[in-house]
């Protein structure tokens, strides 16, 4: 009787396999984002393609949430698998929300500065999908998350004085003639640098585990 419940209880490995999944369905979202703030006519494409990522990562978080309650044993604290993939589907979360306002205002030209914040997602999404898998044997990876987690907090900064200096520069070239492009670009320059915050919040959450487990 016991091995047959244990044999449907989801495995620990799940919870790390659906983690890198999630992380890998972000990557290639943050790529696609970065690819449609080059602008032109693949906007729209681009756009429905962020939004069907989305969609994956959505089922992907639904299956960590299941396997969460049908689970006894969790490979960490139960409250910080819930807080790892609510991070992680956060990110991605964010990168909707821009090419929602981007597809909502048909904007097909971008400031130079959201595409360098678009060069820092894909960064950040980069060292989440690198680091993440490493927290299946956290203490002897300690070091390699700490890093990891020092560089994304670096890129986070990074992304802030874009986002200043991009407001900035929106505000002088809009000010007198158009108001309604500043508001448009201030939105999408929030929720791109918002993005960056959250993978920052990846980045903490992973950091915080290790320490509990040290």
């Amino acid at each position: 009787m016991l091995g047959w419940l244990q044999a449907l209880m989801p495995k620990e490995d799940r919870f790390f396999d659906l983690f890198e999944r999630h992380a890998q369905i972000s990557l290639e979202c943050a790529k696609i984002l970065r690819t449609l703030l080059d602008g032109g006519e693949r906007v729209p494409q681009l756009s429905e393609a962020v939004i069907r990522h989305e969609h994956q990562a959505d089922e992907v978080s639904a299956e960590v949430l299941f396997a969460l309650r049908r689970s006894f044993i969790t490979p960490f604290d139960r409250s910080d698998i819930h807080g790892l993939i609510n991070d992680m589907d956060d990110a991605i979360d964010q990168m909707r929300q821009a090419v929602k306002t981007i597809s909502l205002f048909d904007v097909a030209e971008f400031a130079p500065d959201m595409k360098r914040i678009g060069d820092l997602i894909v960064a950040t999404a980069q060292i989440s999908r690198e680091t993440l898998p490493l927290l299946r044997a956290m203490n002897a990876n300690a070091g390699k998350i700490n890093e990891a987690t020092a560089k994304i907090i670096e890129i986070e900064e990074e992304s802030d004085h874009l986002y200043m200096r991009g407001l900035k520069e929106l505000y002088r070239a809009h000010k007198d003639s158009q108001p309604m492009a500043y508001i448009v670009g201030s939105e999408i320059f929030s929720h791109l640098e918002k993005v960056v915050d959250c993978f920052e919040n990846v980045a903490h959450r992973m950091s915080g585990i290790l320490l509990e487990h040290l």
